[in-house]
């Protein structure tokens, strides 16, 4: 069983920054891609970037550019910086780990963006 904490989410403006902070401790947290995913109000859960255990990474349309996920394995730790931000990133993002048939999630944290 792998444990996220997820910290970072809150109210920003629309074209400011944050950074989301997902920790994974006690895994073997090199061995699982990790991600973010967001969920808007009745929108379905979807990929906003994920990078693997070598740290290849992949974005969403929506977000290149503008986010960019990092991985520390010394601190069991996967981040993602978010800039630029606008009104339509807002939702409850969420961290998942995965390696195999292993799949974990995040409790969620909120990102408001106002305009």
């Amino acid at each position: 069983q792998v444990q996220l904490v997820e910290s970072g989410g809150g109210l920003v403006q629309a074209g400011g920054s944050l950074r989301l902070s997902c920790a994974a401790p006690g895994s073997i947290f090199s061995i699982y891609t990790m991600g973010w995913y967001r969920q808007a109000p009745g929108n379905q859960r979807e990929l906003v970037a994920h990078i693997t255990g070598a740290g290849s990474t992949n974005y969403a349309d929506s977000v290149k550019g503008r986010f960019t996920i990092s991985r520390d394995n010394a601190k069991n730790t996967v981040y993602l910086q978010m800039n630029s931000l606008k009104s339509e990133d807002t939702a409850v993002y969420y961290c998942n780990a995965l390696w195999r048939w292993q799949n974990y999630w995040g409790q969620g944290t909120q990102v408001t963006v106002s305009s």
